[in-house]
């Protein structure tokens, strides 16, 4: 378990550009350690601002390892005496997504924590201004040190958007651990899954723009639907074979059903 928290004595706001990547596989083993340290390996930082609280502790985006293995190495995100701030860690550039893609990471809360804190996944098209970001999915609450939670997180189709981890603390001196980030094909929707499912699951948008008509011999468990930005704009479950859309604006729309069997299934729809 990694669980050491590295305090330094300062932090900084960095960030780079780079090529874009199709998949990411980053367990942080071959990042330098440090609390100045970013950006490297295309990865960025944008950490929260020191407040006048005394003593002073600077939040922090660090690279840390365990106390007696110096080649396993991680993300921790510091709150320092910032309570309040998020930090943000930034992926390197990724290519157009199709939706098809699932992040999943490892988080614990790292001891002596105070308090709990949050993740929050999002898409955002600039690797420094923050105001950028669009959420994907719901929060993650980190609650206990020393527990591992596994998490997965659908990424929907965007253009070229940097993948982005949000840390928001509880209180001051909040630390969050990520490592093992992975960003991949989602392995439960291949060829043939896709290929089964289409025989038996159409939809139309109806004549009136409200809703989206299902035809399928078992209903979906869920439905999600995403904007062009990748905002998550709606989700459910079907009412009579239908999905309501009345209070989406005109646009266009991408939607991640899972399917009665436990596929995931990606289509795109325009309401007018």
């Amino acid at each position: 378990m990694k669980l050491k928290l590295l305090l330094g004595t300062l932090m900084f706001t960095a960030f780079t550009a780079h090529a874009q990547v199709a998949t990411l596989n980053e367990n942080f083993n071959n990042f330098t350690i440090g609390a100045t340290t970013f950006p490297q390996g295309g990865w960025a930082a944008v950490v929260a601002p020191i407040t006048g609280a005394f003593p002073p502790a600077s939040p922090r985006m660090i690279v840390a390892a365990l106390e007696n293995d110096n080649t396993q190495r991680f993300i921790q995100s510091y709150a320092g005496n910032n309570a309040t701030t998020p930090s943000y860690l930034i992926s390197p550039l990724i290519e157009n997504t199709t939706g098809n893609k699932v992040l999943t990471f490892t988080t614990t809360l790292v001891s002596p924590s105070p308090g709990p804190g949050t993740i929050q996944i999002g898409l955002a098209n600039s690797a420094s201004d923050m105001s950028t970001f669009v959420a994907v999915g719901n929060p993650i609450n980190v609650t206990t040190i020393g527990v591992n939670q596994n998490i997965s997180v659908n990424i929907p189709s965007t253009t070229g958007s940097y993948i982005v981890f949000r840390f928001t603390p509880s209180a001051t001196h909040v630390a969050v651990q990520i490592d093992d980030v992975v960003y991949k094909v989602n392995s439960s929707l291949g060829v043939n899954d896709t290929a089964a499912v289409k025989e038996n699951f159409k939809f139309a948008v109806n004549s009136d723009n409200t809703a989206l008509e299902f035809i399928t011999k078992t209903e979906p468990k869920n439905i999600e639907v995403y904007s062009a930005a990748g905002q998550k704009v709606a989700e459910g479950k079907l009412k009579g074979r239908k999905f309501d859309i009345s209070t989406l604006q005109t646009g266009v729309y991408y939607m991640l059903v899972e399917t009665a069997e436990g596929s995931a299934v990606k289509s795109k729809f325009i309401k007018k």
